[in-house]
């Protein structure tokens, strides 16, 4: 469940990202969006390597 709300937060970033950039240290052009999704994908695999089998 967890899991899925973050999935759903960084989406959700790169929605806004693209409608209007968040502003923040290298996110400050739209097509910054990919930044985001790099970062989603690290987290997953962060999450991934240290759930409990």
């Amino acid at each position: 469940m967890q899991t899925k709300v973050v999935a759903f937060l960084f989406i959700a970033a790169m929605v806004v990202q693209v409608i209007k950039p968040l502003g923040l240290p290298g996110l400050k052009r739209r097509g910054d969006f990919w930044k985001i999704a790099v970062a989603a994908i690290a987290v997953m695999m962060l999450t991934v390597l240290i759930r409990p089998s």
